[in-house]
């Protein structure tokens, strides 16, 4: 048996579990579950996953995924039942879609690098989207900001609203910065600060994107040296039995610093 034949029998074997759930004589709790109370475990499992894939955790990124993989069965078993469509549609149209959206893989068009191979999908998508909807009606609103900030400028780059080099990013970025404090020195015009750091953020994420970077793991991964400077700090504290509470902002920052040197990090000049 090959992986496919093997695969093909995993899944039909999860989605006979998932029909017997369901099923009058099934799980209670899986029973009550509707679209509506579904949507928060798919954006749960999708995080949890992604905490796998960057704590290289085999183990736990197949038992992520597998998670990931019940929400969409389970939802394909829901809209069944109300008669709208089943997982075999689901799959066949997503089948469809790769096919037909790799031109150079399944047809005769030419692709050499991963750039024009994105172009080719973004051509086709182009084609198969309704001419009065906007370049960027596939970017969900309920994204996370920064990560909808790229798809958005993504997809506007993709139809040439772009800058031609990164100097054009860069420049933005210098641009927003300053109307930003320029705002800040009007006190009382919350909507306006809130505009002018929108503006910035927006313009940062698309400086990354130029620069092949990605906005959202750059951040993350910046949350994560902050936490782990600040439980450092918390730690040397609890030697003292004392807490950040009982300790100055400069007795903190001496030891943020000292977190930093661990790193292997220079100290603030």
């Amino acid at each position: 048996m090959d992986r496919f034949e093997q695969a093909g029998r995993a899944f039909a074997r999860l989605c006979q579990i998932m029909a017997q759930l369901r099923a009058p004589n099934g799980c209670a709790w899986d029973r009550k579950q509707t679209l509506d109370s579904l949507k928060p475990y798919l954006i749960e499992e999708a995080y949890e996953t992604l905490e796998a894939i960057e704590a290289g955790d085999d183990n736990g990124h197949r038992e992520e995924l597998g998670d990931l993989l019940l929400q969409v069965v389970f939802q394909a078993e829901v809209t069944n039942e109300l008669g709208k469509f089943d997982i075999a549609g689901v799959c066949d149209t997503l089948t469809d879609k790769l096919i037909r959206r790799h031109p150079h893989v399944f047809g005769g068009e030419k692709a050499d690098d991963a750039g024009a191979a994105l172009s080719r999908w973004e051509n086709v998508k182009a084609k198969e989207r309704d001419k009065n909807k906007s370049a960027l009606a596939g970017v969900p609103r309920a994204l996370p900001g920064l990560l909808r900030a790229l798809r958005a400028s993504e997809k506007a780059a993709a139809v040439g609203f772009d800058w031609p080099s990164v100097t054009g990013p860069k420049a933005k970025v210098e641009e927003e910065w300053h109307e930003l404090l320029e705002a800040l020195g009007e006190p009382g015009e919350h909507a306006k600060h809130v505009h002018e750091l929108g503006d910035l953020l927006f313009a940062v994420v698309n400086l990354a994107r130029h620069l092949d970077l990605d906005a959202e793991e750059s951040l993350r991964h910046a949350v994560d040296r902050f936490q782990s400077r600040f439980q450092f700090i918390e730690r040397r504290l609890a030697e003292q039995d004392r807490t950040p509470k009982q300790a100055t902002l400069e007795e903190m920052d001496r030891l943020w610093e000292e977190a930093k040197r661990q790193e292997g990090l220079p100290p603030k000049g």
